[in-house]
């Protein structure tokens, strides 16, 4: 990992290592999330309160959508506009999870609900991380 030295000697890690860290992360719990959807859809749909067949086309999204972000974060150059267009999707995934929530769609359990705003609470942090790091003077 690429760091830097503060004028206190302790290593930071530079803007790019930081935003490959936090891609890198988004994508790992994005596609783990997507790989529980498709896998224990049935189990989850007890659990939740959520429809199987609402969450296996939501897990397969995920699944492509992890990989584009691995993508971008393992290129030699990181697109600052590839960046927020993942730290946008993000924020409407964020926006779409609580009116999902909110409105009660696919009746879900308690636990359902809590999930619900708790990915997207994750799902914000990781787009506010993006957003931040990539307009981040260098």
């Amino acid at each position: 990992m690429t760091t830097s030295t503060t004028t206190t000697g302790n290593p930071t890690l530079s803007r790019e290592a930081l935003l490959r860290l936090v891609l890198k992360l988004d994508a790992v719990v994005t596609g783990a999330n997507g790989a529980a959807y498709l896998a224990a859809a049935g189990p989850l749909e007890d659990l939740f309160g959520v429809d199987a067949a609402v969450q296996r086309p939501i897990g397969a999204f995920l699944m492509l959508f992890a990989a584009g972000v691995w993508l971008v974060a393992t290129r030699p150059a990181i697109s600052r506009g590839a960046v927020m267009a993942i730290a946008g999707a993000n924020a409407l995934w964020v926006i779409a999870s609580l009116a999902f929530a909110i409105a009660g769609v696919s009746s879900p359990t308690t636990v359902g609900t809590v999930w619900i705003v708790l990915q997207a609470l994750v799902v914000g942090g990781f787009a506010f991380l993006q957003a931040a790091v990539a307009t981040a003077p260098r």
